[in-house]
């Protein structure tokens, strides 16, 4: 059998991550199994693009509480190539969100040339935490950018928040909003890889939002956004659509992805976890459009901070397992960092992130989600791809992939409050392992 290190995280155990050899841990004695794995690495997927965590206003403003050096090892520990856990994306927003301080835009109010466009806010908080990030990835930092609300004037609320759609006039303006939003990045030598079209355009929310029905959303795409930027050199932009949740995607993709003249211009769906795990809507997006990708563009815990929450993590890694064994291409967080209360957040939409800062002590929590996260994003590696992988059991889970250098790599999950003996079979190879209750694992090849 070939050789495997295994990293191994639980419950009620100290140490994270914890580094084993599988001749080590393999059961030696025949027993009775409760589950069993099969991994077929014969029969190949999708390409991982890989993972990653949104850089809101929020996150930098909780990091700049903290010393210098303590803030630098926080972000090092998601995007630092050796001493991280493999992140490479990072999601900001175009104008403000909910997890920024206020409402702000960049432009003057009734501005209708955008000549008073400006990121001179952005320079605050959020581009000097891209930069950082951008120095410890060696610049190898993915960007995708997202709208949660135009500036007010071109709503038809006439206000960044409770939703409101587009005013028909400003149509084209808003199009040419995101054009000189990527043109002004790129004067500060900041990429920007992809846009969404909105950040969950079927909500109206008590922050910043804007609503588009399927079919307002594939007409912006259509007639504006996409041969705005074609027009503009930046057709190498890449364009997702829906940036929503999983319940409706495929109703919501399919309406944009059928018309061709829309579809010419979108790279993919972006996926939201908030509502549902139905992992079961993002395949039959895949299987409908198979040329099209499909990004997982935001997920947390919502409710405020839970500290010492194990069920969190349990919840990452699994929507993470059942999103990329459904043809999911990349995973994104939500924020990378919040403060003890679970913001800052304008309108007090207080959430959990796998880093929470205490900024009375001057703190660092790293909470269940962080290892959870890890255990995919840190041995799953860029453009590795997916192998079949098929679970009997209750509650055990697991993502099969091959990297680059051709070594395998499982991720293997126990959400049950028991003990699994799992048959666990590799290309023909098998070996029995007792997985303990609320536990990840994840079995990387040595070469």
């Amino acid at each position: 059998m070939k050789k495997y290190n295994v990293y191994e995280t639980y419950k009620d155990g100290k140490e994270k991550l914890e580094l084993k050899k599988l001749d080590d841990i393999a059961l030696r004695s025949e027993s009775n199994h409760n589950a069993c794995i099969k991994v077929n690495t014969g029969n190949k997927f999708q390409k991982i693009l890989g993972f990653g965590g949104a850089l809101t206003e929020s996150s930098s403003y909780a990091l700049s509480k903290l010393d210098d050096d303590v803030r630098k090892k926080v972000l090092k520990s998601y995007y630092d190539k050796e001493e991280g856990i493999g992140y490479k994306f990072g999601r900001i927003h175009i104008n403000s969100c909910d997890f920024s301080l206020e409402n702000y835009t960049y432009v003057e109010e009734n501005d209708l040339t955008l000549n008073t466009f400006t990121l001179e806010r952005d320079e605050k908080y959020v581009l000097p935490l891209v930069r950082e990030v951008k120095e410890i990835s060696e610049g190898d930092l993915t960007i995708l950018a997202s709208p949660w609300s135009p500036p007010s004037y071109m709503k038809t609320n006439g206000e960044m928040n409770h939703g409101g759609k587009l005013k028909e006039e400003c149509k084209q303006l808003w199009a040419d909003y995101y054009v000189k939003y990527i043109e002004k990045m790129k004067e500060k030598d900041i990429d920007i890889w992809a846009v969404t079209v909105q950040n969950e355009p079927a909500a109206i929310q008590t922050w910043d939002s804007c609503e588009y029905t399927a079919e307002e959303e594939r007409d912006f795409v259509k007639y504006y956004l996409g041969p705005t930027f074609h027009k503009n050199n930046l057709q190498d932009k890449k364009i997702i659509i829906w940036d929503h949740n999983r319940d409706i995607a495929y109703e919501r993709a399919k309406v944009v992805l059928e018309d061709e003249e829309a579809a010419k211009y979108v790279y993919g769906t972006g996926l939201h976890w908030y509502v549902s795990e139905e992992f079961a809507n993002v395949s039959k997006i895949h299987n409908e459009f198979p040329d099209k990708h499909l990004i997982f563009t935001e997920g947390c815990q919502e409710g405020g901070v839970h500290l010492g929450s194990w069920d969190t993590g349990e919840r990452y890694g699994r929507n993470i397992i059942g999103d990329f064994n459904n043809y999911m291409e990349a995973w994104m967080d939500w924020n990378i960092a919040l403060d003890e209360t679970g913001g800052p957040n304008h309108v007090g939409n207080l959430c959990d992130s796998p880093v929470i800062i205490d900024t009375k002590e001057k703190n660092v929590i790293y909470n269940s989600s962080f290892y959870y996260i890890a255990h995919f994003s840190k041995f799953i590696k860029e453009n590795a791809i997916r192998v079949e992988s098929t679970v009997e059991g209750e509650k055990v889970y697991c993502l099969s992939c091959i990297n680059e250098d051709n070594t395998i790599c499982s991720v293997i999950m126990n959400e049950s409050d028991d003990i699994k003996i799992v048959d666990l079979e590799i290309d023909g190879d098998k070996v029995s392992l007792q997985l303990k209750p609320h536990s990840i694992y994840t079995i990387k090849e040595v070469k």
